[in-house]
């Protein structure tokens, strides 16, 4: 049994510290093409906002997990939060495209927030219950994602794009004030230096079994991203949808994602960690196939795309807790590194799809694009775990 001698945080603590770090990537979507023409520039150099938020993220969490295994869980995140609402600052203020970009980059330090949560998790509960804790932690601040659009889009349309910035100014100094009095220090086994912590990678790089969790990770996020990176222009071109509107489409697909994790957490001890997340690959991959078929009999309706993004969004629920809770396990004494680590691959592969499917999407935002860039990495990411599956043997 993993335990601390210390107070866990409150669970609304570490929901609202991994539910920051998502309605960062999308409390703005629905102003992309508002700031693209306030700014002068393409939707292309604006996707930048997406795309290098996500790739900032992935660095930095390979640098905040060996950060809280040697110097503690507490001090990272208060660091972060106010690193985060400085940046939060730059961007609401910005009148250059490059230096909001800049700013962008620097917000992405708010991923400590998941990283982090990730690990106190791992530290403070039963090894076989992670994947259903984790299921309903992710059900849970799936809410912040689903409303951040919805709430992006009536900043825009009542005060202009720059208010959702200046909420997450806001919501970065109100988060560091609840963790100030709430989180307390769950490592109480820091490494001795930052050396010696980065010199544990080799033993978690080297498991087969972490990359196979890692990547199904990385491919069901890259989906995720997918779609948040063509999901805007398809919306505007293909349905002519307000930015409103557009925030409530953009959101019902964590609606699904909190049903998924919902189930997660039902089923996280009852079956093994491959087959809960077997079974949400098949519901996206289903349902991604479903409204091509639909497409390829010239049936384009709003709800025959987006409610085959919705499934997409309920198999990823399923899948990836218990993924997370795989990965977290091959190395439990590098709890907070194997959540840097594996998220990075995860926002990582996530910003390269999204940056891919921004370059598949310019000359021609199709519905059909858009689901099958999102089916190509549900697919492999059920390829990822069949592997885990039957080549290497089931985790229970």
């Amino acid at each position: 049994m993993t335990s601390s001698p210390v107070r866990p945080p409150r669970l609304i603590t570490l929901i609202v510290l991994a539910g920051l770090s998502v309605i960062s990537l999308n409390l703005f979507l629905p102003s992309l093409p508002k700031m693209a023409e306030a700014f002068g520039t393409s939707f292309a150099v604006m996707n930048l906002a997406v795309a290098g938020f996500a790739a900032a993220t992935a660095v930095l969490q390979l640098i905040v997990g060996p950060l809280s295994d040697r110097y503690g869980r507490r001090p990272v995140i208060l660091g972060s939060l106010i690193i985060f609402g400085l940046a939060s600052l730059g961007c609401a203020l910005a009148t250059d495209v490059w230096v909001f970009l800049a700013f962008r980059l620097v917000q992405g330090v708010v991923i400590a927030g998941y990283t982090v949560s990730m690990a106190i998790i791992r530290e403070t509960t039963e090894p076989g219950k992670a994947a259903s804790l984790l299921g309903y932690v992710t059900m849970a601040w799936a809410v912040a994602p689903m409303l951040g659009p919805i709430a992006g889009g009536a900043l825009d349309d009542l005060f202009g794009w720059r208010a959702s910035f200046w909420a997450l100014v806001v919501a970065g100094g109100a988060f560091a004030v609840l963790c100030w009095f709430d989180l307390r220090e769950t490592n109480t086994t820091p490494s001795r230096t930052m050396l010696a912590q980065l010199t544990q990678y080799p033993n978690i790089f080297g498991s087969k079994r972490f990359w196979g969790y890692a990547l199904t990770m990385a491919l069901s996020t890259g989906g995720f991203y997918a779609y948040l990176g063509g999901a805007p222009v398809v919306a505007t071109t293909t349905f002519g949808l307000s930015p409103s509107m557009l925030g409530v489409l953009l959101g019902s697909i964590t609606g699904g994602f909190m049903l998924g994790s919902f189930l997660s957490g039902q089923l996280g001890t009852r079956l093994s960690l491959t087959t809960l997340i077997l079974i949400g690959r098949a519901v996206a991959c289903g349902g991604l196939l479903a409204g091509m078929g639909l497409l390829a009999v010239d049936i384009v309706t709003l709800w025959g795309v987006f409610g085959a993004c919705l499934l997409m969004g309920i198999g990823n629920g399923l899948t990836l807790p218990a993924s997370s809770a795989g990965a977290l396990q091959v190395e439990p004494h590098l709890a907070g590194s194997a959540a840097g680590l594996s998220g990075a691959l995860t926002v990582g592969g996530g910003a390269l799809i999204s940056l891919i499917t921004g370059i598949v999407m310019s000359d021609e935002p199709s519905p059909e694009r858009l689901l099958g860039m999102m089916l190509i990495a549900s697919a492999l990411a059920a390829v990822s775990i069949a592997y885990v599956r039957w080549g290497l043997g089931e985790d229970r």
